[in-house]
């Protein structure tokens, strides 16, 4: 069987010195180099994330000298690797040289091996995350589809797809916060498709859609004979999850009552259905949403604190469509194609004015709001183009319509078009740049006047 852990290279002439580190790091695959071309080999043969250099190499070990050609010599071979040098005490001033070298970090000797761990760790860290980012910049998705059914090219939502997929792997709870309609039952099911439960069960139920008296037999089940009309033992919603994933929408609408039966359910992870005796254990993960401010809920006494963070382990805020650039008209495209197959084949895309329609809208009622808006233009268009008056949208509701100050007008339209712009472009500065139709220097002008790089 391979060895999965991650690949840590130790640049340390002290064999002593060498033993303690190997001791330490027992969840790395571990390669010890003791000078500079022993480094640079296991450096091409193993490609290790992380490297820790000791700057007193042989053949000078009292000097730095070949500690910094190792240095770079290492960053021209493999520019993304954290390498973090060793200073010796009193010499933090050719730390600092390492670093604007292009180290990533430093530390003392004598070794203190906890903080040292902890900068090791670190660096692991960044360079997954570095490496996840170029992935996801180099591969665009298909059909502007990101987790399976969820459609948008915009930089927010591919940050929140990007943290889905980091934590569809552990077992942990998540809080999904956003606006009704921005996507939150599709960011759930995305999370159980690329989770290791993916072959359980996804099930999901809307606590607010269900009436109070009988959300607790939704959600536990009952034995027969339980109360009037249960002429059958059912399980609940969070039995049929087993293995699998809850989706518990508008988790903010469940009463207080109930709110501490869920909680003794994520404490001890049993169940007991109505009217039964026999506790159950059930393995689910709980995936919630809302779109209420939990913790103002909980200042009001209406929502339980320690529910709360156990059901918020991990919490994804979910970005307004008017705030994801480039959305609505991708979503627009995506929803014009479903609907006219079935209600107007002769409908085959969209007016400019529709465009600009879709993108000044605000969209109070996000994505929900624009496929009703689609289906109804599909409906009623009588060309092949859909146009902004089969959208129903007036120029008086759109994004900001109230702005009468020139200066604040031009801004907002300014910044408008540039989001858009590079949202269209997959980032790409001199592609928008073209399509704003100024040079590739006016438009870094205008996003450091705007304020606008990452």
């Amino acid at each position: 069987m391979s060895d999965t852990r991650p690949k840590l290279l130790i640049v340390e002439d002290d064999p002593g010195l060498q033993r303690q580190l190997r001791w330490a790091y027992e969840d790395y695959q571990l390669f010890i180099a003791g000078d500079r071309e022993e480094a640079i080999e296991m450096l091409r043969a193993e490609a290790p994330d992380v490297v820790t250099l000791d700057l007193g190499l042989p053949p000078d070990p009292d000097g730095t000298s070949e500690g910094f050609a190792t240095l770079a010599e290492m960053l021209k071979i493999k520019p993304d690797t954290k390498i973090i040098v060793a200073s010796g005490h009193g010499a933090r001033e050719s730390a600092l040289d390492a670093i604007a070298g292009g180290a990533y970090d430093f530390y003392q000797k004598p070794v203190d091996i906890d903080e040292l761990g902890l900068i090791v760790r670190r660096a692991f860290h960044v360079h997954g995350l570095e490496r996840e980012n170029v992935r996801l910049a180099d591969v665009a998705p298909e059909d502007g589809r990101v987790l399976g059914r969820l459609i948008s090219g915009a930089p927010e939502m591919m940050k929140v797809a990007r943290t889905i997929e980091r934590v569809a792997s552990a077992n942990v709870s998540v809080l999904l916060l956003g606006a009704s309609g921005t996507g939150k039952e599709l960011l759930a099911q995305g999370l159980h498709d690329t989770s290791p439960r993916r072959t359980g069960a996804f099930v999901a139920i809307n606590c607010a859609a269900i009436p109070e008296t009988l959300l607790e037999s939704e959600l536990f089940g009952h034995e027969k004979g339980a109360f009037t009309g249960a002429i059958k033992m059912t399980p609940g919603k969070i039995e049929q999850a087993q293995g699998g994933t809850l989706f518990l929408d508008e988790v903010g609408d469940i009463p207080l009552p109930l709110q501490v039966k869920l909680l003794r359910f994520l404490q001890e992870r049993v169940i007991e259905r109505i009217g039964g005796r026999q506790p159950i254990a059930v393995d689910t993960r709980i995936v919630c949403a809302t779109h209420q401010d939990l913790e103002a809920m909980i200042a009001a006494g209406t929502f339980r604190e320690d529910l709360y963070y156990r059901l918020a382990e991990i919490t994804v805020r979910i970005p307004p469509l008017r705030d994801r650039p480039g959305d609505p008209a991708l979503l627009a495209r995506h929803f014009l194609t479903r609907f006219a197959r079935d209600m107007n084949p002769q409908v085959k895309g969209l007016a400019p004015d529709a465009l600009a329609a879709l993108d000044a809208w605000a969209w109070p009622g996000n994505v929900r709001e624009l496929e009703n808006r689609m289906k109804r233009a599909v409906i009623m268009a009588d060309g092949k183009l859909i146009t902004a008056a089969d959208l129903d949208l007036d120029d008086e509701r759109a994004d900001g319509g109230d702005v009468v100050n020139l200066k604040a007008a031009r801004e907002m339209a300014d910044r408008r078009a540039i989001r858009r712009a590079i949202a269209r472009t997959d980032g790409n500065i001199s592609g928008a740049a073209k399509i704003l139709g100024i040079s590739r220097p006016t438009l870094y002008d205008l996003l450091k006047q705007y304020q606008m790089q990452n």
